[in-house]
């Protein structure tokens, strides 16, 4: 690298750390971060009292909180120091070209970390710290739209992957010929419902169909929906004699236990007329676990659109309106790519995205939905 490149190199980065420094100084106060560090001191104290461990449920509840409030306090002050040391290394350089360029990795890594943080500034929702339940239905487009419905699954499931979430598989319900009907799985991670609700919402494909003798090209849809998993905490009164349990045996594949064992489970809320299903599961104790999750997400969801619409009825219909709505295209032929419509971003290596690389769509939508939040 010529001379004059690394002392141009040495000033980007210059400015690359003073731009970096102020937004991690304007994320402190809006990411509490003193507040946390108070929260954090006041558990440590709790958890030396005696009979801390009597009660094990609140014990381990308290013990899950310090655990995420550790991990947001860790990345700030680890980030800070971080820009520090950058900052005296910067001094050092001084035309040196290894070091420029050891130097710019770092300042990458730490533009990567800093813009996560900001994308979780945005995640301020009551719910979007939680686990997310995510289902794919099958839309128009007969047997092209199940094998659709399929490829969307393993696309949440590889970009859950790819961010260190963890996946369990709800339940799947085999489409005819190929593909899915439905398929739901539970999502578990950090802000895992606060990114993955971005992608609520109808999806379609194009290109030429594998199903089709003639190679027409075909149009397929399916829809997502994304529920936060919520637990005994939350407002959701279930009661014993508003269920309906069946069981019944699991489709699909699955061999000689499918056909001999009556371990899938149906539920239905009667008051509400919610219908969960689970049959993923050999055990019958486990599907019935399983179903019960999802009934409590659904019934909660239920609640909040309702409490919603008597607060503002004009917010609900547009929720609803926005839930419905067609959010991206992914295009395999004539040409390639994938188009978020919300936002306009657009993405030539549909492949990538088939593969789970969605969080530039979701960045792009959490952005766009932060800016008109704040202009209201």
């Amino acid at each position: 690298m010529a001379k004059d490149a690394v002392v141009n190199l040495i000033d980007n980065l210059r400015r690359q750390l003073e731009d970096l420094a102020k937004r991690l100084a304007s994320l402190k106060v809006p990411l509490q971060i003193d507040r946390k560090k108070e929260q954090l001191a006041e558990l440590e104290l709790q958890s030396l009292e005696p009979g801390f461990w009597s009660d094990q449920a609140k014990a381990t509840e308290q013990q899950k909180t310090r655990t995420q409030l550790e991990k947001v306090v860790k990345r700030f002050d680890d980030s800070s120091s971080r820009l520090k040391d950058a900052g005296e290394l910067l001094l050092m350089v001084d035309g040196d070209e290894e070091a420029a360029l050891d130097l710019e990795k770092e300042v990458q890594s730490l533009e990567a970390s800093v813009r996560a943080m900001e994308m979780e500034r945005m995640l301020s929702g009551p719910n979007d710290a939680l686990n997310a339940i995510l289902t794919v239905n099958v839309g128009q487009g007969g047997v092209d739209s199940q094998d659709f419905t399929e490829m969307l699954f393993r696309m949440y499931r590889r970009y859950a992957e790819r961010r260190g979430f963890s996946v369990e598989v709800m339940d799947i319900q085999p489409g005819e010929g190929a593909g899915f009907k439905n398929a739901t799985m539970l999502i578990e991670g950090e802000y895992a419902y606060g990114y993955l609700k971005a992608e609520i919402g109808v999806h379609r494909l194009v290109r030429i169909s594998p199903f089709d003798s003639n190679a027409r090209r075909h149009t397929s849809f399916a829809s997502v929906w994304v529920l936060p998993e919520v637990d005994e905490s939350f407002d959701v009164n279930i009661k014993p004699e508003d269920l309906r349990i069946d069981t019944f045996r699991s489709g699909g594949a699955g061999g000689q236990h499918v056909n001999k064992t009556e371990s899938a489970v149906r539920i239905t809320h009667i008051p509400t007329n919610t219908v969960v299903v689970c049959q993923s599961e050999r055990s019958q104790i486990k599907n019935r676990s399983t179903a019960m999750k999802l009934l409590r997400a659904k019934l909660y969801d239920l609640e909040m659109k309702k409490r919603l619409r008597e607060k503002d009825k004009m917010e609900a219909e547009k929720l609803e309106a926005s839930f419905g709505s067609q959010i991206r295209n992914y295009v395999l032929a004539p040409y390639r790519l994938a188009k978020d419509l919300r936002t306009g971003v657009e993405i030539g290596n549909v492949d990538a995205v088939l593969d789970g690389d969605i969080q530039p769509f979701i960045d792009a939508y959490l952005l766009k939905q932060s800016e008109e939040n704040n202009a209201m």
